[in-house]
C-alpha cells in the first residue's frame, strides 16, 4: 500500500512538474509577445510622420524627384522619419500651398513665387524677363540672389525655406508659325505671374487661365499659344496642338519654384534630423537641375519628331526684344523704391 501511495504521489508531482514547465513557458512567450508590442508602439510613436503636398501629378518627373527625396529622408534617418508625398493637388492646389504650410494643414510643400505674386515683392525680381537660359542658369542665380540678399529676404520669415530652383526659361509657342515674338501682337497667351507684363508689352492679350485648362482651351482655339517652358509641350501634351516654338529669350522668364516647411514643425524637429535634411537638400538642388535639363532636352526631340517649328532668332532680336523689356523692369526697380528696398541694386 505504502509502495503504491508513493508511486501515485510521484506521478502527481511529475504531471504538476510538466504544467508548471508549460505555464512557465506560456508566460515567457506572452513576456515576449508583450514586449515586441510595447517596443513596436513605442517605435510608432517615435516615428515622426510629415506630410508633403505637391501639386503636379504623380507621372510627372518633378513628383518622381519628390518622391525620391520623401524615400531618402526616411533612409537616412533610419526610419525615424517618414514623409509621405500626396500628388496632383490632393492637399492643395499650387496657389494655396503657403497658405496651408502657414495653417499647418500638412507639413511641407512645393509651389512657385508666382501663384502667390505681390507676397515676396523684392524676390520676384527673379520671375521677371532677364533673359534666361535653361534651369541650371536660373537656379544659380536664385541661389546667389537669396544668399546676397539674405537680410532684405523676411518676407520668408514665416515658413522654413528649404531649397529653391528654376525650371528653366520660358518661351513663346504658338499654334501656328511665327518668325518673331513680334507676331503674338493681338494674340491670347497664356502666362502667369509677372510674363503677364511681358506679353503686355508685346501687344499680347494675356490669359491666367490654368494649366489644367490650357490644353482644351489651345485645342478649341480659346488661347493661340502660351509662355511657357518648353518641357510642358510635352508633360502636359500642349505639343499635341502648338506647331511653333520661338527661341527668343529676350522674353525669356525662369518662375522661382521653392520648398518649404511649417516653421513651427521645422523647430520641433530634433536637430541631427534637420542637419540630415538640410544636407540632402544641398544635393537635390542639382539632382532636381539636371533632371530639369534632361526634360527639356526630351522635350525638344519630341517636338522635332512631331514637325514642330523651331524658329531661331539672332542675338540682335533678342537684345531687341530684350529692350522691349526695360519697362517691365523698371515698374519693379520703382515699386521697391517705395519700400525702401533696393531693387535697383538686386536688377
Amino acid at each position: 500500500m505504502d509502495s503504491a501511495l508513493i508511486e501515485v504521489s510521484r506521478t502527481i508531482l511529475r504531471r504538476f512538474d510538466m504544467r508548471s514547465k508549460a505555464l512557465r513557458f506560456s508566460c515567457a512567450v506572452a513576456g515576449l509577445l508583450l514586449s515586441a508590442f510595447i517596443s513596436t508602439s513605442a517605435y510608432s510613436a517615435d516615428v515622426i510622420k510629415l506630410r508633403y503636398a505637391m501639386w503636379m501629378p504623380p507621372t510627372h518627373k518633378m513628383s518622381v524627384v519628390v518622391d525620391q527625396w520623401c524615400k531618402e529622408v526616411e533612409k537616412r534617418t533610419e526610419g525615424r522619419v517618414k514623409v509621405t508625398p500626396y500628388f496632383g493637388g490632393t492637399l492643395a492646389a499650387p496657389q494655396l500651398v503657403y497658405d496651408g504650410l502657414l495653417k499647418e494643414a500638412f507639413d511641407l510643400g512645393q509651389t512657385a513665387l508666382a501663384y502667390n505674386t505681390g507676397r515676396f515683392p523684392f524676390s520676384e525680381i527673379l520671375d521677371y524677363p532677364l533673359g534666361y537660359r535653361d534651369a541650371r542658369q536660373a537656379t544659380a542665380l536664385d541661389i546667389a540672389f537669396t544668399a546676397k540678399f539674405k537680410p532684405q529676404l523676411k518676407e520668408f520669415e514665416d515658413v522654413k525655406m528649404l531649397y529653391f530652383f528654376a525650371p528653366g526659361a520660358t518661351l513663346i509657342h504658338t499654334r501656328k508659325v511665327i518668325s518673331s515674338v513680334e507676331d503674338i501682337k493681338g494674340m491670347r497667351i497664356k502666362g502667369s505671374g509677372l510674363n503677364l507684363k511681358a506679353l503686355e508689352v508685346l501687344g499680347a492679350v494675356p490669359s491666367t487661365i490654368t494649366m489644367a485648362e490650357t490644353y482644351d482651351a489651345l485645342q478649341k482655339g480659346m488661347l493661340d499659344g502660351v509662355l511657357q517652358f518648353t518641357e510642358t509641350l510635352q508633360t502636359f501634351r500642349f505639343g499635341e496642338v502648338l506647331k511653333c516654338t520661338v527661341t527668343d529669350h529676350g522674353i525669356s522668364t525662369a518662375p522661382v519654384q521653392y520648398v518649404a516647411m511649417n516653421k513651427k514643425k521645422w523647430e520641433s524637429l530634433p536637430k541631427d534630423i534637420q542637419l540630415i535634411i538640410e544636407k540632402i537638400n544641398e544635393e537635390w538642388v542639382p539632382k532636381t537641375v539636371d533632371e530639369l535639363m534632361a526634360m527639356d532636352k526630351e522635350a525638344y526631340e519630341f517636338l522635332k519628331k512631331q514637325g514642330h517649328t523651331i524658329m531661331a532668332v539672332s542675338k540682335e532680336q533678342e537684345a531687341k526684344t530684350a529692350e522691349k523689356m526695360k519697362p517691365v523692369l523698371d515698374i519693379y526697380v520703382q515699386a521697391m523704391k517705395a519700400k525702401n528696398l533696393p531693387g535697383d541694386e538686386a536688377l
